[in-house]
């Protein structure tokens, strides 16, 4: 547990059920990540603001790129949050001292913002990850009317062969961002390190504001109660 007194910000490991409340009401994708996941529970003033989930495992191929094993290498896949205080960056920042700790093999954190979703990936340009270009796209699928990635349509359905209400679609290309956990992964990486696409001129993803900004495959985009607003 973190715990930071300024907006007595709080931390801690939060149960499955948390998280998928949270995620599906407050991350524009409405649904968690499939495959084993580490979740980071937020709270401000004692109030459950959201969380940051880690996916480990799920993909195979995710760090070969850079020389690692499925067990060196997981990916941010969502931060999803409420109205909160706390700027994203440092929440993020936050939590991933805390998945070190409990994960010392770790040496790279990657995750991904969708341009679709007019995301540039905000949060990590201010938390000083390593842009790393767009990724190839993936399919994804609409599932009564829902938009998912294939790794959670396969998850949770199997497969879309004979089932009318699934359709098959390509994904859009994301940027890719880099967090090196150690000095010699970073020079491993640094090369690899292109200019931050721009980011949009509305928002500033280090605001403490009632925003949150982008991450993971699917990105996060905070939803209100009464409305949605955009991230940078």
């Amino acid at each position: 547990m973190t715990s930071h007194h300024k907006t007595n910000l709080r931390l801690d490991w939060c149960s499955h059920e948390a998280a998928k409340y949270a995620v599906e009401h407050w991350h524009y994708s409405r649904v968690m990540p499939a495959g084993k996941s580490v979740k980071v529970g937020v709270w401000e003033r004692d109030k459950f603001k959201g969380v940051v989930v880690f996916s480990l495992g799920a993909n195979s191929t995710l760090g070969s790129p850079y020389g690692l094993s499925q067990t060196q290498c997981c990916e941010l896949t969502r931060v999803a949050m409420t109205n909160h205080e706390t700027p994203v960056t440092r929440v993020v920042a936050i939590a991933m001292k805390m998945l070190c700790k409990a994960a010392p093999g770790l040496r790279l954190v990657v995750s991904f913002a969708d341009p679709e979703q007019g995301h540039r990936g905000g949060i990590y340009q201010g938390g000083g990850w390593l842009y790393a270009g767009k990724s190839h796209a993936a399919d994804e699928y609409i599932v009564h009317g829902k938009r998912m990635h294939g790794r959670s349509m396969r998850a949770k359905y199997g497969t879309h062969m004979g089932k009318p209400w699934i359709t098959k679609m390509l994904g859009s290309s994301k940027h890719r961002y880099l967090m090196p956990l150690d000095d010699e992964m970073r020079s491993r990486i640094l090369p690899l390190a292109l200019p931050y696409p721009k980011r949009a001129s509305e928002a500033s993803s280090d605001a403490p504001a009632i925003h949150a900004g982008e991450g993971g495959a699917a990105p996060t985009l905070t939803l209100q109660q009464e409305g949605d607003i955009n991230a940078a």
